[in-house]
């Protein structure tokens, strides 16, 4: 049996729970719910997450999300859930559309249901800016039409609209929160999981060219994970919760070659891949009248601090 604690503004006596907890974001959050004084439960199949990465003050269930008659008894007794589990990056998406859809819109629409059904009071959904695409001008405002250029984009978007929609048929208080370049200590280094910053990272510290898609010149709303997660803690009780979207992101577009820059060391340049805007660059101004949130870290500090713990 899973216990059942009783509901309370008291952080001591509430329950969060977040999907893909042992993931580079997730386990961030995880840490900061525990050092709030939550009791924090984690669930994950460790398709993407570390067991290295779990909070060891947290409950762990290992279930899979794609398994909705599994979620039901994970989610008894919680008054929160951060919905972060996901298949990531837009190149995996391409070549797997049917595996990452399975993950992030039947695990999504798996996520709610349950929810509904054992009574969870708020449900924050981590979303995506990918799900902008192209648009006509910067900054990113959650207004604009959506125009998804890859699978990813399209899955986290219609993740987006199950939240809206269970909130309107079933009031179920959901946030949307669409992060933008996220990055930190803890990022996958390799493989198709790998972000930009950490595929830098890892091959300064193997001694090979940084490796640069195109020109180098695109931009990205590079954003701290640090800035990220207290901008997830604050959707947990923020007063609107009807499904809107709102954009996490550093306010801040910085091109790819001044990242590597900052990373220093030769590079190496490479055909653009598919599926991927020239520009990201967020508006931040529902953030901050919504969930009284500004981002708080330089991408210059968070980086230089990634570049310290390698010991360079």
């Amino acid at each position: 049996m899973m216990p059942n604690p009783t509901q309370s503004s008291d952080p001591k006596q509430r329950t969060a729970l977040v999907t893909g907890g042992a993931g580079f974001i997730g386990s961030h959050l995880v840490d900061a719910l525990v050092e709030s004084g939550f009791a924090v439960r984690v669930v994950d199949n460790f398709a993407t997450g570390r067991r290295e990465n779990l909070n060891p003050a947290a409950e762990l269930v290992e279930a899979d999300i794609r398994v909705g008659n599994s979620l039901p008894a994970c989610f008894a007794g919680v008054d929160c859930i951060f919905h972060l589990a996901a298949l990531p990056r837009v190149p995996l998406s391409i070549e797997k559309p049917v595996e990452t859809h399975l993950t992030n819109v039947l695990g999504t629409l798996n996520v709610l249901v349950s929810a509904r059904q054992v009574g969870v009071r708020r449900v924050v959904y981590a979303s995506s800016s990918s799900v902008y695409g192209e648009q006509q001008g910067l900054a990113l405002r959650e207004e604009m039409t959506p125009n998804p250029l890859s699978p990813y984009a399209l899955q986290k978007l219609v993740g987006e609209e199950y939240s809206r929609l269970f909130h309107r048929l079933f009031g179920l208080e959901t946030v949307v929160l669409r992060y933008f370049n996220v990055f930190g200590p803890g990022m996958s280094a390799g493989g198709p999981y790998a972000t930009l910053v950490s595929a830098f990272l890892l091959a300064r510290s193997e001694g090979r060219p940084l490796p640069i898609y195109g020109d180098g010149e695109q931009t990205r709303d590079f954003t701290s994970v640090r800035d990220v997660v207290s901008a997830t803690m604050l959707a947990m009780d923020c007063k609107v919760a009807d499904g809107r979207p709102i954009n996490v992101g550093a306010g801040r577009a910085i091109s790819v070659n001044r990242i590597a820059a900052l990373i220093g060391g030769p590079i190496a340049r490479f055909e653009p891949r598919p599926g991927e805007p020239r520009h990201t660059l967020a508006d931040t101004s529902a953030a901050a009248q919504l969930l009284g949130w500004r981002p708080r870290v330089s991408v210059e500090q968070a980086i230089a601090e990634l570049l310290q713990s390698q010991g360079r």
